[in-house]
């Protein structure tokens, strides 16, 4: 009993911890490197902060090839290219709320190192420089960036990402955006899998049903007599990201498409990804799958109506 009272205040310490200075995920791209004399450093000097950056409390970073395969499809790769314009599209689609990329240039002798950390949901820039000489330990300069960075990071965290509204908050403010309109039945099934594996009581279908629910609208399902004006349909699934000591990342992602039943037509497809933190792997992926889910409902239930 005495040792699983410890277990327990512990378990409350880590969680108040996180509560109080949340996880960032970060994303690292290559930096550009275009002259001649340093063509080949811009991945090495990504590959070398994204290493550095991982031991760093805080912070969670993307995997490099989760990063890839994310954004393939939307013709981003991991180049030095990504900017504050595209910040919020990179966000969106792995998860990052924060992406470093930066440049390395020669100036006479020196070796100088430039990166930008932008927020992906303020598209806020902030920079940091590091110079060396050409014969110095290219190692040595990128973890001493690296530091710089993570200290940006730490310290400009609030400016960098989005003042997080609260459930209730949301909630009122798709009731707002619904008032006075005529609200349809609507159905939802959205079945889950974390690491291939199905699961019950599926997060991100009670979510919506329950955010659904609280903003006035009908729900029937396959036990009600009432059949349902629009069907929302999709899949959801989870996977663990990173252990970092007594915290696990899990990253979910849920599909949806939302048909008017009676014409049969598609009214609109979507789809969002999200990251959480947790003691508990499966809690992680709850939550993550819960969050996508919410952010989800902010934009399809206006479009339920119209």
């Amino acid at each position: 009993m005495k040792t699983l009272l410890i277990l327990l205040v512990s378990l409350l310490a880590l969680t108040a911890a996180h509560a109080k200075d949340p996880v960032l995920t970060v994303a690292v791209f290559d930096f550009e490197s275009k002259d001649e004399a340093v063509r080949d450093l811009g991945p090495k000097v990504a590959t070398l902060i994204n290493a550095t950056l991982s031991t760093s409390d805080g912070l969670i970073l993307v995997e490099r090839a989760e990063l890839e395969k994310a954004l393939g499809e939307q013709e981003l790769g991991l180049s030095g290219t990504v900017s504050a314009d595209t910040a919020a599209k990179v966000g969106h689609l792995t998860g990052a709320k924060v992406l470093v990329t930066g440049r390395v240039f020669l100036v006479d002798k020196e070796r100088m190192i430039v990166a930008k950390i932008i927020g992906t949901e303020t598209s806020r820039v902030f920079g940091e420089i590091s110079k060396a000489a050409t014969s110095s330990s290219l190692s040595d300069q990128a973890s001493e960036l690296a530091g710089k960075i993570a200290k940006t990071i730490a310290s400009k965290g609030d400016t960098l990402v989005a003042k997080v509204e609260t459930r209730e908050e949301r909630v009122e403010k798709l009731k707002k955006k619904l008032k006075g309109e005529k609200l349809p039945t609507v159905s939802v099934t959205i079945p889950e899998t974390h690491f291939g594996t199905p699961v019950r009581d599926p997060a991100a279908q009670t979510e919506l049903l329950l955010i659904l629910q609280q903003c006035g609208f009908t729900i029937v399902d396959e036990k009600s007599k009432e059949k349902a004006d629009v069907e929302i349909t999709g899949e959801a699934f989870s996977a663990m990201g990173l252990r970092k000591g007594n915290l696990i990342s899990c990253k979910s992602r849920v599909e949806v498409k939302v048909h008017d039943a009676s014409a049969r037509k598609l009214i609109t497809a979507d789809r969002q990804t999200s990251v959480a933190v947790d003691i508990a792997e499966q809690t992680a992926a709850k939550t993550a799958l819960q969050n996508a889910a919410a952010d989800l409902a902010e934009r399809l239930l206006p479009k339920l109506v119209k």
